[in-house]
């Protein structure tokens, strides 16, 4: 199909350091270069989205820009040989809203290099509702089993158990055969987590953080999507051998411990990157979110639907904590 000389997207711009961000008419010549033409069918909203979108986070390292840090489509033009017109495709990270044009537009140009067909097992819509949350709790899932993890060993810990990437790190984990605990500020949300796969459900308050190095080990790994204190603790209270999974920083970006969970009981702190990882790991883990790791419920994760007008409100509620669940844009 041909691409129309204008096309709707919501565009971030910055000037003299006044945030401006709204639906605009734009051009292909006003993307960023990419090898892949594709018309957009969804996007997501993230955190990330939201502080871009509304200009209260550092995001964008250039303006003006279409946000969208998530996208999937169809491919319309390729100049790469590895895809073709009308293939369907996602990707998700990869600089999109921060030095790239992202998902927010009908239209998208993308690297190919950062793009993965989509895989048999997920339809567009479903890929989006995993999207960059998904992607990153199932790359870290992906590190601690290179790094030997199995469901044997023991439980492992998901702290932020209500954000985006805490429910999706549960629902993935217990496809896997995992036995989830899950530490979460929200207690009205308790039997959802449960629902999901969580086999226990502790609320933050009761969380061991502990105070000496060692402390009763309970945890044979953890995803984090919190970081600070929880990070800590989680150092901790881990087992022999555990792989600790670090991919967010809501409760803080310090992390105040000692070297004794590393060198006495072997425990290992993943980094989790999800932004630029390499092509390889990023088609292992789609590959895995599509057939072993496929969450069971999706569309209960997905609660709400917007189109470009509707991501203003989404963004404030988002900030002001007052979203559940993944929010899906359909273009």
């Amino acid at each position: 199909m041909s691409v129309p000389a204008r096309f709707r997207a919501f565009r971030i711009h910055e000037e003299n350091r006044v945030h401006r961000a709204g639906i605009e008419d734009i051009g292909l010549d006003d993307l960023t270069p990419g090898d892949l033409v594709i018309r957009v069918a969804h996007s997501s909203v993230n955190y990330k989205d939201a502080l871009a979108g509304t200009g209260k986070g550092r995001i964008l390292k250039r303006f003006p820009l279409v946000g969208g840090i998530d996208v999937a489509g169809h491919v319309v033009a390729s100049s790469d040989a590895r895809f073709r017109e009308g293939d369907a495709v996602l990707c998700v990270g990869a600089w999109l809203s921060e030095t790239r044009d992202g998902g927010y537009a009908q239209f998208a140009r993308l690297e190919a290099d950062a793009t993965v067909p989509l895989p048999c097992g997920l339809d567009l819509r479903e890929a989006m509702i995993l999207g960059t949350a998904g992607f990153t709790a199932g790359l870290a899932l992906l590190r601690m089993e290179e790094n030997h993890q199995t469901p044997a060993a023991g439980p492992i810990a998901v702290t932020g158990a209500s954000g985006g990437v805490g429910m999706l790190a549960i629902a993935i984990l217990a496809r896997a055969g995992y036995a989830v605990h899950a530490v979460s500020g929200k207690p009205e949300h308790a039997a959802f987590l449960a629902h999901l796969g969580a086999r226990r459900v502790i609320p933050r308050h009761e969380f061991p953080l502990g105070q000496r190095p060692l402390e009763n080990a309970t945890w044979a790994g953890a995803i984090d999507t919190v970081g600070g204190a929880m990070l800590t603790g989680l150092t901790r209270t881990t087992l022999p051998c555990a792989n600790i999974a670090v991919c967010g920083l809501a409760g803080g970006h310090e992390l105040a411990t000692t070297v004794m969970p590393l060198i006495l009981r072997g425990v290992s702190l993943l980094g989790i990157a999800s932004t630029s990882p390499p092509q390889s790991q990023r088609l292992a883990v789609w590959e895995r979110l599509a057939g072993p790791w496929k969450p069971a419920m999706l569309d209960a994760i997905c609660t709400r639907s917007v189109d470009l007008d509707g991501l203003p409100a989404v963004f404030e509620a988002m900030l002001a904590g007052q979203s559940f669940g993944r929010t899906l844009v359909t273009l």
